[in-house]
């Protein structure tokens, strides 16, 4: 007769996790018999998990087992049944309570209860609290399909706005707008994220780069270290002079602008901002210094009227030292921001780092046209915005001109 080797030591205990389970309950108020019961052992066994047991060794003598230490039960979410919640329902539905009168006592709907008892009975056909409470783990771990894998319309759809440098946000809340009554044709945006951060089963495969604005292929964090600026030479306003705070935006014709840089600070290109449209201007700049920028300001702002160009806040570097002259041609009041405090001109900064995906840190930016700075321009701007409800800066802007008129 044949016999089979059964290999000893902790390996082999397919009871580990039950007996987790049985010292949980006691730590819980559980009785003996009753977690007994509950997990289907024998009394004695769980007389011996509770208070120790013995283990002889190979050479005779016996060593002493103390019973483990309890879990620490994870924290999750309270949208999901808790593993206690799953206890009480057991022990109300044993009484003979039903899903209405369940859930007035939980604070749950009785649809929640209903499903419950439905979808996590045992194989005994009774309902086990800590079973139920596996099988729902499981099911939250498994591997769901991605929306915009099974559907090719919309996968299309998403692919086509991160060509065009939309974010997955931006996406998300347009196509919340197109289809508003119908679920099946939106998609929320850490579907978008998920879809990229996944090359396995996402909608982009390495190496290709990422669709996003950022580059970023991967979750990640990062810190960022500010620098203070130079002090710019006097006379000059400051912006806490400005008249008003950095988040009022109830008035048109106030601009944010900066430069963007490219290695060893040899080319350029001008950003400017429309503080209450986010409307952005870029500045061609075929040299990078101030008697260039001062033509590019003159020429930018002489095309608009003059109560679209009342102030322009700038950062303190040298290439505003003819501030005083752009003021005097334009009649733009310039103020300076504080030393290292980019949050001043937030919105120039933010627009900053959108224009990065098209010029990209440590190219030359001389190589760029003045009509790829246009097409660059009028891409961005027609973006729609959470923050001016789903509207593009452009529409906005153009609004703008026209009351002007």
């Amino acid at each position: 007769m044949s016999s089979r080797r059964v290999r000893k030591g902790p390996g082999r205990r397919p009871m580990t996790e039950k007996r987790r389970r049985f010292l949980e309950m006691m730590a819980q108020g559980w009785t003996l018999r009753g977690a007994c019961r509950e997990l289907e052992i024998h009394r004695s066994t769980g007389q011996l998990w509770k208070n120790g047991t013995t283990v002889r060794r190979k050479d005779g003598t016996v060593k002493f087992v103390p019973p483990l230490e309890p879990l620490t039960v994870r924290v999750i979410s309270p949208r999901f049944l808790s593993e206690d919640e799953r206890v009480q329902i057991a022990d109300l539905a044993g009484r003979g309570h039903g899903p209405t009168a369940i859930g007035q006592l939980l604070g749950r709907s009785p649809s929640t209860i209903s499903r419950e008892l439905r979808r996590n009975l045992h194989p005994s056909g009774y309902y086990r609290p800590f079973h139920a409470h596996s099988i729902a783990a499981s099911r939250r771990r498994r591997a769901h399909p991605l929306k915009l894998i099974a559907d090719p319309v919309l996968k299309a759809y998403v692919m086509g706005r991160l060509r065009e440098r939309w974010s997955p946000q931006q996406i998300s809340r347009a196509l919340r707008l197109a289809h508003p009554e119908d679920p099946a044709r939106r998609v929320a945006t850490e579907t978008i994220y998920q879809a990229i951060y996944r090359p396995s089963t996402g909608i982009f495969r390495k190496p290709s780069a990422s669709p996003l604005r950022t580059g970023r292929d991967h979750r990640r964090g990062h810190t960022r270290q500010i620098r203070a600026g130079r002090r710019f030479a006097q006379p000059m306003l400051s912006v806490h002079s400005r008249g008003f705070e950095p988040t009022d935006r109830s008035e048109a014709g106030h601009w944010e602008g900066d430069l963007i840089v490219g290695p060893h600070n040899r080319s350029a290109i001008g950003t400017l901002v429309e503080r209450q449209t986010r409307y952005v201007k870029l500045l061609h700049l075929p040299a990078h210094n101030s008697l260039e920028l001062h033509a590019a300001l003159v020429r930018t702002f002489g095309q608009l009227p003059a109560p679209l160009r009342r102030t322009l806040t700038w950062d303190q570097g040298t290439e505003m030292a003819r501030h005083l002259d752009i003021t005097a041609d334009t009649g733009a009041r310039i103020y300076f921001c504080d030393a290292a405090s980019p949050w001043q001109r937030g919105s120039n900064e933010n627009a900053n780092g959108l224009l990065r995906q098209y010029f990209p840190k440590s190219t030359d930016l001389s190589v760029h046209t003045a009509r790829d700075l246009a097409r660059v321009e009028s891409e961005l701007n027609r973006r729609p915005r959470i923050v001016l409800g789903d509207r593009t800066p452009e529409d906005l802007f153009r609004a703008l001109l026209a009351s002007e008129k």
